[in-house]
């Protein structure tokens, strides 16, 4: 059907050249809405296929799905790992306070016993028989008793502080059984995204051709984009902030988009003060522009396709709450924050989504790894903002700087 539809396509201009008189002029005419009424019932087909139609991404969804569990699995242990060995450093370092303080306590008590040796080992029974002044007796008594009272204290304080010596050294080696395990996990995790990826990398070749082709194909992006516009549309309706996110196989009827698009003029609130002061999500190369066709044709731009590679961890152009994380036709792995007062910021094709619906996220905080889930021919991001469900320019909103 496809190729009849190219082939039809391609004889208009030839057509047209073809008019010379009236008569086939109208000839013409007759065959133009001939070919406009095979392309219209082209579309209607694939309209009417779509619930039952199986997209070669689609295929890909368990294996990409997968990796974007494995890799938030992975972004997880890595903090976890992080502040493990942040309170083992801490023990370590108290360890070490610690061993000062009885190296001080030894000296103390080295230095005392040695002042003692030096003065001989007399004691105050000794004092009181030998008949001396009773009065420098009575001095010598004191001083003595204080001696032994200062010896007794450094002795117990090197007591304690060797006991709390040895729960200290305890609690580094529950602290390093305990990193020890998760270091084995992020292994076994690692492992296991390997694992996956190559097993991706081998459906992704079998599948490309067909990828590709159904890309090309007539309505593709639009059905994509129209799927999309409706999810934004079901969230957007329901008032949802947290929870399970709604369905996208039922989408709630798009809102009609004016041609001059979203009127960001009457737009107020946090998210609208940040007006070009936005960053972008992620580091690369901006490949593709809102507005500007799409080499697959058939469509426009509706956002940025941001070339980075695969992994680099996509922030949060802004404070909001994560209302959509799953998997998403034509957008692989998607992830939908919405900053409140109408806007959200749309992020797709991810290899991994580090968040979970309902996630309160700060200004810059990961939220996804890059990748190239969802049929992407490379490793980027697909980003968008919305005003009250239709996309705008980012980049006026965006500080390059």
């Amino acid at each position: 059907m496809k190729r009849a539809v190219l082939v039809l396509v391609a004889l208009l201009p030839a057509l047209a050249l073809a008019s010379g008189t009236h008569g086939k002029k109208a000839e013409l005419k007759h065959q133009r809405s001939e070919v406009r009424s095979r392309i219209k019932a082209l579309h209607q087909d694939l309209a009417k296929s779509e619930a039952s139609r199986s997209d070669a991404a689609d295929q890909l969804k368990d294996i990409e799905s997968t990796i974007s569990l494995t890799g938030r699995k992975l972004h997880r242990l890595a903090d976890q790992r992080q502040a493990l060995q942040a309170q083992a450093d801490e023990l370590k370092a108290q360890g070490q306070r610690l061993d000062q303080q009885i190296g001080t306590q030894q000296q103390q008590l080295s230095r005392l016993l040695y002042g003692q040796y030096l003065r001989g080992q007399s004691d105050a029974f000794g004092l009181l028989l030998a008949g001396r002044d009773p009065n420098q007796a009575a001095l010598d008594y004191q001083f003595l008793r204080r001696l032994s009272e200062a010896k007794a204290d450094l002795i117990a304080d090197l007591g304690a502080t060797a006991r709390e010596k040895r729960q200290l050294n305890q609690a580094v080696e529950a602290k390093s059984r305990e990193l020890a395990i998760v270091e084995s996990q992020q292994r076994e995790a690692q492992e296991a995204l390997l694992g996956q990826q190559k097993q991706k990398k081998a459906l992704v070749a079998t599948l490309a051709e067909t990828i590709a082709a159904q890309r090309r194909e007539i309505g593709a992006l639009e059905r994509d984009e129209k799927r999309l516009t409706g999810l934004i549309n079901s969230l957007s309706t329901s008032g949802r902030r947290s929870g399970k996110p709604p369905s996208a196989g039922k989408p709630a009827p798009p809102v009609a988009p004016s041609r001059g698009g979203p009127d960001l003029a009457r737009a107020s609130g946090t998210f609208a003060a940040l007006r070009g002061k936005l960053h972008l999500p992620v580091r690369g190369r901006i490949a593709n522009r809102f507005g500007t066709p799409r080499p697959e044709g058939g469509a426009i731009w509706k956002g940025l396709r941001i070339v980075a590679p695969e992994g680099t961890e996509v922030g949060a152009v802004a404070a909001g709450q994560v209302v959509y994380a799953d998997w998403l036709r034509g957008y692989g792995n998607l992830l939908i924050i919405d900053h409140g007062d109408g806007f959200l910021s749309v992020y797709g094709n991810n290899q991994s989504l580090l968040k979970e619906t309902g996630a309160q996220v700060k200004a810059g905080e990961a939220v996804a790894t890059v990748g190239s889930s969802g049929g992407s021919p490379e490793s980027g991001l697909y980003f968008e903002l919305r005003y009250q469900g239709q996309a705008f320019d980012p980049l006026r909103w965006i500080n390059l700087r």
